[in-house]
């Protein structure tokens, strides 16, 4: 591994984090804290999806249209990649404890705000907000795990509940939501938010060590966070405005290269600039790059199938919004399948390509299956089998992936390749959650166009 003799994250984790919570306390307090982390990353990994299963009574409430419904989704995930990056940079500079809990803490009251939107620009606005501090809270757990597990099968073990949170997390999001929504009302999938945070924020100040903050910080790169959010903005708003113009008009295509300049302009800053977000050599290994690239693939297409499936059952099929939740159990338990019974029993064995590659190719067939859904098609003959392949296969590629993005990274840089491995995470759910939207509505729309010029003509 090359060592790190450029600008870095934080001299923090030269003093507090190169002695992870076991090496201070006895092994039963890292594993609590485990617990926590845990805690509080199941909850950004199920605000990702919750209030999917909702949008749709959402939508209604607050008069949202076809083309902007998709903004409650991809606000949070684009908040939270193209900030995640700064967000590390913040946990250097303030401990990464306070970090923890002010993430939870802003993550609450944000959630609380949403669950009072009066129109839709207040609740997209929330959403963005929560994102905001699910990128403070969220590179902060991952690289302690990083630096708290190293021996092989403790840190097999630590990347499972992680991998498997991330896996399985959003789809629980949805099983959750959908009883929330049917029973207590669409705003609950917000507030309930505010009572895992509390457990996380009391336990999190009990048991997570104080670390010191770095003496030296680095500059914040504003500017470098500021293209890159600014560069996925640009990207989703061409895709959704290809829904009304078409992928040929000035503003679509306008709006593309916007997004390519901007991250063009991105990435030659992080080059030249002292103290980069993200140091390109992070990205630029081959290992770490191509974890990076498997999952913003593999979200991408979990993303996609989660939105599409959602307005499947319920608007084309007809489930109630718990139905639909029950629906996706079946990959939260394919997905736990995948990271325990596979992953996490291979890992220590075989290279991390040995699990990815499969992996990724058991969930495309997965998303081959969809593609022949029709109006008429059974639940148990058509969707289930799809949503078994996709848990499976995602869940034996993210677990490995992830741990392959951090592993061997130096101390002082766990944070920042945390925070790349995350970015990946949410721009896949930004683009999966964009292209598929466009697609929909924009399918929606030539399929009614047809039917209505058939109706007309046979009148």
């Amino acid at each position: 591994m090359e060592a790190s003799s450029g600008p870095q994250t934080s001299e923090a984790f030269a003093t507090a984090d190169v002695h992870p919570p076991g090496a201070a306390n006895d092994a039963s307090r890292r594993w609590i804290a485990l617990v926590f982390i845990a805690v509080a990353q199941l909850m950004v990994a199920l605000d990702a999806t919750i209030v999917s299963i909702a949008l749709p009574s959402a939508q209604a409430s607050l008069h949202a249209s076809d083309a902007e419904r998709q903004w409650v989704i991809t606000a949070y995930t684009m908040a939270f990649g193209g900030l995640l990056l700064l967000g590390g940079k913040i946990a250097d500079r303030i401990g990464r404890k306070r970090a923890f809990l002010l993430g939870l803490t802003g993550f609450a009251g944000a959630s609380a705000l949403g669950g009072l939107a009066v129109n839709f620009e207040m609740l997209v606005a929330a959403r963005a907000m929560q994102g905001a501090f699910a990128a403070l809270l969220t590179p902060t757990a991952l690289s302690l795990l990083a630096v708290s597990f190293t021996e092989a099968r403790e840190r097999a073990t630590a990347f499972a509940v992680y991998g498997s949170i991330a896996g399985s997390g959003a789809a629980m999001g949805l099983l959750l939501g959908g009883a929330l929504t049917q029973y207590l009302g669409w705003r609950w999938c917000l507030y309930v938010n505010i009572p895992i945070a509390a457990v996380a924020a009391v336990g999190g100040s009990a048991v997570l060590p104080n670390m010191s903050r770095s003496a030296h910080p680095d500059r914040l790169d504003i500017i470098g966070a500021a293209l890159v959010t600014s560069a996925l903005v640009a990207l989703v708003y061409g895709c959704t405005q290809a829904v009304s113009a078409g992928w040929s008009s000035g503003v679509v295509i306008g709006m593309l290269l916007t997004s390519a300049v901007l991250l063009v302009a991105f990435v030659l800053r992080q080059a030249f600039t002292r103290a980069p977000l993200l140091p390109l050599r992070i990205v630029l290994d081959r290992n770490r790059g191509g974890s990076q690239l498997t999952v913003l693939l593999a979200i991408a297409g979990l993303f996609g199938a989660f939105l599409f499936i959602t307005y499947y059952l319920q608007v084309v099929r007809g489930f109630s919004p718990l139905e639909a939740g029950l629906a996706f159990l079946p990959i939260t338990v394919a997905s736990q399948a995948g990271s325990w019974l596979i992953a996490r029993q291979l890992m220590p064995r075989v290279p991390p390509r040995a699990l990815i590659a499969p992996g990724l190719l058991v969930a495309a067939a997965g998303m081959a299956l969809l593609t022949q859904l029709q109006v008429s098609s059974d639940y148990v003959s058509h969707v289930l089998p799809a949503e078994l392949l996709l848990g499976f296969g995602l869940a034996c590629a993210m677990v490995p992936a992830f741990s392959a993005a951090t592993l061997g990274v130096d101390p002082r840089e766990a944070g920042v390749a945390a925070a790349a491995v995350n970015t990946a995470q949410q721009v896949g759910a930004s683009i999966g959650t964009a292209l598929l939207n466009t697609v929909a509505a924009s399918s929606t729309i030539t399929y009614l166009a047809m039917h209505s010029a058939r109706v007309v003509g046979a009148t």
